[in-house]
């Protein structure tokens, strides 16, 4: 043991796998103690049924979106030299969309019953088709990374055959990308048609919120995995990336920041031309009450105005620490726009009672258990990109001689 503890060397990237790693312990411990006694130990009830987890389980599926629009991008408008981004990706989609569904099973109170939407069908049901899209989707993304695990080189060399054949897969890379991005698109809107269609909660109730879904996700995916190669990039020296790419995308981000911009403030403004019980309320704990701050600092002002800027101009966004801070404002906007959403239609009540319409209030703070278990989950996911990057090669931009090497890198081809 003193031999080992001797060759094993004290360096930052240990010290940063060690936190997660306790995290990750910290959640399943959480994760326990909700499995054994339910949902009890939460600060979740029946008015606020939808809490921190399912902030978690919306956000990483936002930030799960760049598999579907670079892979699109690559395989369907024959942008060949964003292939390497889009393989990291595809890592991180799938990640992602592991991360929500353990937040799910957290969730839903009953885990052993997680299979009886896949089983007793409801297709009246938006949360049916969501539970739907997350599962194909899953197993789709599973699918587009069997070949990164079959192309790491210490896996090649214990299992030849089984690598072989996993490298094999990406012939159908193509077909995969066109289902993936049907179900990557239904999943993304379907998510915020599922508050659309409440019309119980006034301020959720209106058809835009599966376009703005739609865009935060379009914004927040890409955003993520331009960050994540590019402090790959900048703190490991084997790994290669080509910045002239990342760059693009990051354009690409600004401008979809500009659409998402305008979509929110038209969503918010539109609210405010008339009265209407409940809305307008929630509408006020947005933009003046407990949650504005988060709306006109976090949303708004440094997960949009700002970015925006620092991406559009040429100057800001060739510079790389103020490109990864933009990159980093953005995703902790989305982030904070579906806290937004998810609280602003729980903390405003209406009571329906004969000769009793009124407005009422209440609140909700993530207990202790949740927090323990919901950054369990994080870190789970921070976890598993940090060992997909050191082992499975996931951030690596090869050259032409090493394109042969890498999986799903193809020959340099003009656009």
């Amino acid at each position: 043991m003193i031999a080992i503890m001797k060759r094993v060397r004290p360096s930052p990237y240990l010290a940063w796998i060690g936190m997660l790693s306790i995290l990750v312990v910290g959640g399943i411990v959480g994760g326990v103690i909700v499995f054994a006694r339910g949902l009890i130990v939460t600060n979740m009830n029946d008015l606020v049924p939808w809490g921190l987890w399912i902030t978690i389980d919306l956000s990483s599926i936002a930030m799960s979106a760049g598999a579907f629009l670079l892979c699109a991008a690559v395989y369907l408008l024959g942008l060949k030299r964003f292939q390497p981004v889009a393989r990291t990706a595809t890592f991180i989609g799938l990640i992602g969309y592991s991360m929500a569904v353990l937040t799910l099973l957290l969730d839903i109170g009953r885990p052993d019953r997680f299979w009886h939407a896949l089983v007793f069908w409801n297709p009246h049901s938006v949360l049916w088709e969501v539970t739907m899209c997350v599962t194909l989707y899953l197993t789709v993304l599973l699918l587009e990374c069997l070949p990164i695990l079959g192309h790491a080189s210490w896996f090649e060399k214990r299992w030849p055959g089984i690598a072989s054949r996993l490298q094999s897969v990406h012939r159908f890379a193509p077909y995969l990308a066109v289902v993936g991005l049907g179900l990557s698109m239904l999943h993304q809107s379907s998510l915020g048609a599922t508050y659309g269609i409440l019309k119980a909660r006034p301020i959720w109730y209106r058809p835009d919120l599966s376009v703005l879904f739609m865009v935060s996700a379009m914004a927040g995916g890409p955003a993520l995995t331009v960050l994540v190669s590019m402090l790959a990039g900048r703190l490991s020296k084997r790994i290669q990336v080509e910045d002239h790419l990342l760059e693009r995308i990051s354009y690409f981000v600004g401008w979809v920041l500009v659409g998402y911009l305008y979509f929110r403030f038209w969503d918010a403004f539109s609210m405010t031309y008339t009265y209407e019980p409940g809305r307008t309320e929630g509408l006020a704990i947005l933009t003046r009450g407990l949650l504005s701050f988060n709306f006109w600092v976090g949303e708004i002002a440094l997960g949009m105005v700002i970015p925006i800027f620092l991406l559009l101009n040429s100057r800001t966004r060739q510079q790389p620490i103020l490109r990864m801070l933009a990159l980093a404002l953005v995703v902790g906007g989305v982030v904070a726009y579906r806290w937004d959403v998810n609280l602003s239609g729980q903390l405003v009540l209406l009571s329906y009672l004969p000769q009793e319409l009124a407005t009422r209030y209440t609140t909700y703070f993530p207990s202790l258990i949740e927090f323990m278990a919901g950054i369990g989950v994080v870190a789970y996911g921070a976890l598993a990109v940090t060992l997909g990057i050191r082992y499975l090669n996931v951030v690596h931009h090869p050259t032409a001689e090493e394109a042969v090497h890498v999986v799903g890198a193809l020959p340099a081809a003009a656009d």
